[in-house]
């Protein structure tokens, strides 16, 4: 299994081509299950995705001004 933590933000600010992510994912070793995460997905990418999660934050300290915490959300 391979994780890309946050890769979506990569692709966002054009350090990765989405085009070139997607054929090395074509291009992979059957069975070799690979996880991208991070906001705004493109939609060439969710196409191809066999599983695509949305999650919304329902209650997060920071609403009540408790600021970001080392550790947890950075």
């Amino acid at each position: 299994m391979i994780i890309f933590d946050e890769i979506h933000v990569a692709l966002k600010y054009k350090f990765l081509k989405t085009a070139d992510l997607i054929r090395n994912l074509e291009e992979r070793v059957p069975g070799q299950h690979v996880i991208l995460t991070g906001r705004d997905a493109p939609q060439a990418l969710i196409r191809c995705a066999d599983l695509v999660t949305e999650m919304n934050c329902l209650k997060h300290p920071f609403s009540r001004g408790i600021p970001a915490q080392p550790g947890l959300d950075f």
